[in-house]
């Protein structure tokens, strides 16, 4: 038997299951009568995410079971122990949100899961659970795409209009692409190497941050954020600024993470830090890195909003940018993103932390634009038998060639601007 039947056959024995939701009353009603209610579920990396939208953006129901202690221990996320906290939580994961919501499975219209980009692992007990929740409900399965998700979250809460150019940036994927409907999608630039998200946390472990007890509970990313704040000089260390000799919108952050190491290193044995040691002055080291990082996002996003300029593909009075994805929590990089935004006439648009983070909300929200839009709603059973999971899938249409043979000249932010 599956670990998933495992789990399922656990539920029923206990008599808290996900089957008696649908016994029971027929729960809230709304008075519109029409709107339509998603169920979404997320488990693309290493949280267990659940909840329940409606058309007009209301969340009704949300849980989430986060990993981060656990992945914490280990120095990064084990993908086996990852599918096995999914499989073990997703269940209670789900009635949570129900019970928040005072729905059953029925009362809703259809289930939403991600199912392409992700860890296979993960990936995979996500699927087969809104398989099953689809089958037992008989309601049709709508398939997501996790990075589209992350960029329509904004249209949530605030009005954005299509076509906006979005820029997605976490610990798996750096991307930009130009969205010109909800299923319809343009990549003008990627991470070739590293991931910002990763570049962060990596470096964050390599200075043993987690060994002061500020930043002990915090990932990577939070870590460098919060001691970048507290630094009295953020110019005493410098990194190479990455690929500014190429003339595209590609991301790579892999040498910047590289030359850290290296530096890391040789204050280590200049200062005599062994073992459990840090560095000195590890708060302005932190917002070196980080302003490096910036630098290269606003940069190749700068040349992002060039390129939609010269081809007059956004409208000169809408332009707008939507930042999403973990790594767009980060106050100071949004804030370079919109002193950029500012000179180049964009609309600045961040969902809230919250919304940014992986969670089963985004996932039930472009549930719901899908339906509205009636694209890529599963109905058949067959076809939601056979459903596949997909640990790598490209965003869209790639223009990444056709904006590199634009050849457009772009200057660097400049460090002054971020730290006046």
């Amino acid at each position: 038997m599956s670990g998933l039947s495992v789990m399922k056959r656990s539920r029923l024995l206990r008599g808290n299951c996900l089957s008696d939701l649908f016994k029971r009353g027929r729960g809230r009603q709304f008075g519109d009568g029409t709107c339509a209610r998603i169920l979404g579920i997320e488990t693309s990396c290493d949280d267990t995410g659940i909840a329940i939208v409606d058309g007009a953006g209301r969340i009704l129901g949300d849980a989430l079971h986060s990993q981060q202690s656990t992945h914490l221990q280990y120095g990064g996320i084990i993908p086996p122990v990852a599918r096995e906290l999914h499989r073990k939580n997703i269940t209670d994961v789900c009635e949570r949100a129900l019970r928040e919501a005072n729905l059953r499975v029925r009362d809703v219209d259809a289930i939403a899961v991600t199912v392409m980009p992700g860890l296979a692992l993960s990936l995979m007990i996500g699927r087969s659970f809104g398989q099953y929740l689809s089958k037992i409900g008989n309601k049709p399965l709508i398939p997501i795409h996790h990075m589209e998700a992350h960029a329509l979250t904004a249209r949530m809460s605030e009005k954005v209009d299509f076509p906006f150019l979005v820029l997605l940036i976490s610990g798996g994927h750096c991307m930009l692409a130009l969205v010109k409907d909800v299923a319809d999608f343009y990549l003008l630039g990627t991470s070739v190497d590293d991931a910002p998200g990763e570049a962060l946390d990596k470096t964050a472990r390599r200075l043993k941050m987690r060994n002061l007890p500020e930043y002990a509970d915090k990932n990577g990313g939070a870590a460098i954020e919060l001691a970048a704040s507290k630094a009295t000089d953020p110019f005493q260390f410098e990194f190479p600024a990455p690929m500014t000799h190429y003339r595209d919108c590609s991301f790579s952050f892999s040498g910047l993470k590289n030359s850290a190491d290296r530096m890391i290193l040789k204050m280590e044995r200049g200062h005599d830090v062994l073992g459990d040691g840090v560095i000195p002055d590890l708060e302005n080291f932190c917002a070196a890195f980080q302003l490096c990082v910036a630098k290269h996002i606003g940069h190749r996003t700068k040349r992002a909003m060039m390129f939609l300029d010269r081809r007059e593909l956004l409208p000169q009075d809408k332009k707008t940018l939507v930042v999403s994805g973990g790594v767009a929590c980060n106050n100071f990089i949004a804030r370079s993103l919109q002193t950029i935004c500012s000179e180049m006439g964009y609309r600045f648009v961040r969902p809230p932390p919250k919304f940014c983070m992986d969670n089963g909300i985004m996932i039930a929200w472009n549930g719901i634009e899908r339906w509205n839009a009636d694209v890529g709603v599963l109905r058949d059973p067959i076809e939601i038998e056979k459903l596949e999971f997909q640990s790598r899938a490209p965003l869209g249409i790639d223009w990444t060639d056709v904006v590199r043979g634009d050849d457009i000249p772009c200057r660097t932010i400049r460090s002054k601007e971020l730290y006046p």
